[in-house]
C-alpha cells in the first residue's frame, strides 16, 4: 500500500511528463501550415496576349457534285465501242460509246431514197400545176407527201446519231454500267458524269443563325481522308425557308480544288466566317470558370495571402508569442486573385475576353478548382 505522500509525489510527476506532451501536439499543425502557405497551391498559367480571332458556326456535310447526269441509251443496239472509262474527264457533246448502227443507216438511205423522189414528181406537179394541168388539190398532196418524206429523212438522221452516246455535261466519269458487247435497251443508264467543279456541301444549320448567314461568307472544311489539309471555299447559296419540322434552313457552301484532292461522297467538318476580330484579348478557354451565372479566371500576382493555418488552442503559445507574431508583418508572395470578367468570340481553344483583364494577365490554366481568393500559389509553368 503506498502513503499518500508518495500517491501525491506520484500524481505530480506524471503532471510534468504530461505537460511537454500535451504542448508538443499542439504545435504540430501550426508548422504544416507554415509550410503550405510558404510554398502554394501548384497552378500553370497563361498569359492574356491579343491576337485575331473569328466568330464561325460549324457543321459536317457529305460532299457532292455541282452537276451530275445519267447517260442513258436513245435508241437500242449491241454496243460495238466504248471510248471512255471510269475516272476520266469529258466534255459536252463528247463521244463516248457507240452502237451497232447497220440498221439505222439503211433506215436512212431509204429515207433518202424516197426523199429523192417526191422531190422530183413536186418538180413535175409544180410545173403542171403553173399550165393549170393539174388541179390545186392534187398539186397540195403532192405538196404534202414532200413535207412528210422530208420528216422522215431527219427522223432517220436523228436516230443514226442516237447510235453515238455522248456526253450531256463536261464532268468526270464516276461509273460504267457496260461492257463491249452488250445488248443496249433504249433508256438504259450506260454511264454517270459527276460535275466536281465546284463540289458542294449543303448544311442544314439551326434558325437561329438566320440573321447572319449570307451568301460570299468565307468557309473552312477538314476532310477525314486528308488530315491536314485546310480547304476554302465560300457560301454560294442560302435558302429563305425555314423547315417547321427540323428548325433548321439549308446553307449551300461550294468548294473549287483544281488539284483534284476532293472527291464526291467525302464526310467534311466545316467552318463558317461570320465575322473577325484583328486585335482582341484572348486566353485559353480551360481558364473560365462559372458560378451563379457569373464568368471569372484567376489571374497570378503579387500580394498578401490569406491566413490558412487554424486558430491556436492557446496551450502551445505563451500570450507574449502571439502577440508579437501579430506585429510582425507579412511579406507579399504570388497569390491568386479571382476576376469576373465578360467574354466575347470563341475559336478553338481561345476566348475573347471583353473586360476584366488586361495584356500580359497571367490566368490560372490548371489547378484552378484548389483555388480561392488570395490563396497562395505555386507557379509551375507559364505558357503564353
Amino acid at each position: 500500500m503506498l502513503t499518500k505522500t508518495c500517491r501525491a509525489r506520484t500524481i505530480a510527476l506524471c503532471l510534468v511528463i504530461a505537460v511537454p506532451l500535451f504542448a508538443g501536439c499542439g504545435r504540430a499543425p501550426d508548422a504544416a501550415g507554415d509550410r503550405d502557405r510558404e510554398s502554394g497551391v501548384p497552378v500553370e498559367v497563361a498569359l492574356a496576349t491579343r491576337e485575331a480571332i473569328v466568330a464561325s458556326w460549324t457543321g459536317t456535310a457529305a460532299l457532292e457534285p455541282a452537276r451530275e447526269a445519267q447517260v442513258a441509251a436513245k435508241t437500242g443496239g449491241v454496243l460495238l465501242e466504248l471510248l471512255t472509262e471510269e475516272g476520266r474527264r469529258v466534255k459536252a457533246g463528247q463521244v463516248l460509246a457507240r452502237l451497232d448502227a447497220e440498221r439505222a443507216r439503211l433506215e436512212l438511205a431509204r429515207a433518202e431514197a424516197n426523199l429523192k423522189r417526191l422531190e422530183n414528181n413536186f418538180a413535175r406537179a409544180e410545173d403542171l400545176y403553173q399550165r393549170r394541168l393539174i388541179s390545186t388539190e392534187a398539186f397540195e398532196q403532192v405538196r404534202t407527201d414532200l413535207a412528210t418524206q422530208r420528216a422522215a429523212h431527219e427522223l432517220a438522221r436523228l436516230e443514226l446519231s442516237y447510235t453515238e452516246v455522248t456526253a450531256p455535261i463536261d464532268g468526270v466519269i464516276s461509273e460504267r454500267r457496260v461492257k463491249e458487247g452488250n445488248l443496249i435497251q433504249p433508256n438504259q443508264v450506260l454511264f454517270r458524269i459527276d460535275d466536281f467543279d465546284p463540289l458542294l456541301a449543303v448544311l442544314n444549320v439551326p434558325e437561329r443563325e438566320l440573321a447572319i448567314m449570307r451568301a460570299g461568307l468565307p468557309v473552312r472544311m477538314v476532310v477525314d481522308a486528308l488530315p491536314g489539309q485546310v480547304f476554302e471555299g465560300k457560301v454560294a447559296r442560302v435558302s429563305p425557308v425555314v423547315e417547321a419540322g427540323t428548325g433548321t434552313f439549308r446553307v449551300t457552301a461550294e468548294f473549287r480544288d483544281p488539284a483534284g484532292r476532293l472527291k464526291s461522297g467525302m464526310f467534311g467538318r466545316i467552318e463558317i466566317v461570320y465575322d473577325t476580330r484583328s486585335d482582341a484579348l484572348t486566353i485559353p478557354r480551360e481558364a473560365l470558370a462559372e458560378e451563379d451565372g457569373q464568368t471569372y479566371v484567376f489571374v497570378v500576382e503579387r500580394g498578401i495571402p490569406v491566413d490558412v493555418r487554424p486558430a491556436a488552442t492557446g496551450q502551445g503559445r505563451s500570450r507574449r508569442g502571439r502577440d508579437a507574431e501579430a506585429e510582425t508583418p507579412r511579406s507579399p508572395t504570388t497569390i491568386a486573385r479571382r476576376r469576373n470578367v465578360v467574354t466575347g468570340f470563341a475559336h478553338g481553344g481561345r476566348v475573347e475576353v471583353r473586360d476584366g483583364l488586361a495584356d500580359g494577365d497571367r490566368v490560372v490554366t490548371v489547378g484552378r478548382a484548389s483555388l480561392r481568393d488570395g490563396l497562395a500559389v505555386q507557379v509551375l509553368e507559364a505558357a503564353p
